[in-house]
């Protein structure tokens, strides 16, 4: 589910950090390439591979004005480089039993290896990711092939309800800020995307001092340090990403209904939520989790599905980036039960901005959320990810082992100030897909 995917992986990555019991946060050290790149890393030595994950200020939100062109970038990095085309790279890669992948989100784009640490196999799969990260080839022939995989995948979107509500929800919420640039493109921008514009976008965000590197496995701290010099150090040096805009309020409410033969309506309510980092996080992190992302003992699930049966599923979440992220409440009910579950929603978000949550509440959710699993510290995939969001976003080295100190200190005022702050009721951008009429606004 797109971004919403990741944002649970790193909820749960932060519930199993609030867990007060045998567990120790992994101990992250910190410094900076000759060339400047920001690296963090946690060495790990239960097993002998290696993580290494490199991410850029190069998402969707630095399309400018060409939707599609950061994904475009990001897939055709592992279609050839050097002398190397896209079987060679992974043949290269099985053959050592090493783990290549990039991808691209609306913030950020990234490069990940895994590899065994034996210096056969790791100098084979450096080699490669080196090779990747400084002579892309991109050559035309699959630029081409990757633009009709695009439109394939936009055809295939059109016809997933969900997909259409998430893309007109993002622009509806966010219109020409460059958050509203859909990740996939659509039609018309992918079909003018040129291969001298997938150049011209790597060789701007692609740099040194647009990147971070983040490294945990077996490997000594001289080792990680001679690993990442080594993939970083022929790098151009560039220029950081400048940075993004505010993201201005919404003016008024806004109810989108798109026609849909689907047996069932989805239904996305919200708004741009928060920032990554922001001073109410916490409240709003643990006020979501108790209203609706803390599944059925939320109370979006108590209100709409466990009392009335309108719904299998509801949820809510915020996804905090660089700048306010969305925040969003989702639904599917059947076509002829749309009104009544907005109105159901409209009315408990009211509440819980108007009075907060109850101590009962409170209590229950702090407890769910500290007393979760503890990180495992043997998961050197996790914990790379984990180390390049902190590196990415400027958090805090004690985040990790700071979290659930800061959740039990929020307070009921706290939650209700910080909905207060941030959620406008009557500015709620409300999508409906499916059925033929309209819902009543």
């Amino acid at each position: 589910m797109r971004e919403t995917l990741w944002i649970g992986f790193w909820a749960l990555l932060l519930l199993s950090a609030g867990a007060k019991s045998a567990f120790s946060a992994p101990t992250i050290q910190q410094w900076q390439t000759k060339n400047g790149v920001n690296v963090l890393y946690v060495p790990v030595a239960q097993l002998p591979i290696v993580d290494i994950r490199i991410v850029f200020d190069a998402g969707s939100a630095r399309d400018q004005g060409k939707a599609g062109l950061a994904s475009l970038t990001s897939n055709l990095l592992m279609t050839g480089a050097g002398a190397w085309d896209a079987g060679q790279i992974a043949n290269q890669l099985e053959s050592v039993g090493a783990q290549l992948s990039t991808g691209a989100r609306t913030d950020m784009a990234w490069l990940s290896l895994r590899s065994l640490v034996n210096p056969a196999p790791l100098e084979q799969a450096l080699s490669v990711f080196e090779s990747i990260l400084v002579a892309p080839t991109f050559e035309e022939t699959e630029v081409a092939r990757l633009k009709k995989q695009m439109l394939i995948t936009l055809d295939d979107i059109e016809q997933s309800p969900d997909q259409v509500a998430q893309r007109a929800f993002i622009a509806a919420a966010y219109g020409r800020h460059p958050y509203g640039s859909p990740k996939e493109g659509t039609p018309e921008s992918v079909e003018e995307l040129t291969r001298k514009a997938v150049v011209d976008f790597f060789n701007q965000f692609y740099v040194a001092e647009n990147a971070v590197v983040a490294i945990v496995g077996d490997v000594s701290r001289v080792e990680a340090e001679a690993l990442v010099e080594r993939l970083v150090g022929r790098m151009k040096t560039g220029e950081p990403a400048l940075s993004l805009p505010e993201v201005p309020q919404l003016k008024a409410a806004k109810t989108i209904h798109i026609p849909f033969p689907s047996t069932q309506s989805t239904v996305l309510i919200g708004q741009p939520g928060m920032a990554r980092g922001a001073d109410d996080y916490f409240p709003l992190y643990l006020g979501n989790h108790i209203f609706g992302g803390g599944g059925f003992s939320s109370i979006l699930m108590t209100e709409i599905r466990e009392k009335r049966g309108l719904v299998y599923s509801v949820y809510s979440y915020f996804i905090p980036m660089a700048e306010d992220g969305p925040y969003t409440i989702g639904l599917q009910t059947r076509h002829t039960q749309v009104e009544t579950a907005l109105n159901i929603v409209y009315e408990n978000l009211k509440q819980f901005i108007e009075e907060g949550p109850s101590e009962t509440q409170l209590e229950a959710s702090k407890l769910n959320i500290t007393g979760s699993e503890p990180l495992r510290t043997d998961s050197n995939r996790k914990i790379v990810e984990y180390l390049a969001m902190m590196g990415f976003y400027g958090l805090p080295l004690d985040y990790l082992e700071t979290f659930s100190e800061k959740i039990r200190a929020v307070s009921q005022t706290d939650i209700q100030k910080a909905f207060q702050r941030k959620i406008q009721t009557d500015k709620l951008v409300t999508v409906v897909v499916g059925g033929e009429k309209a819902p009543s606004p």
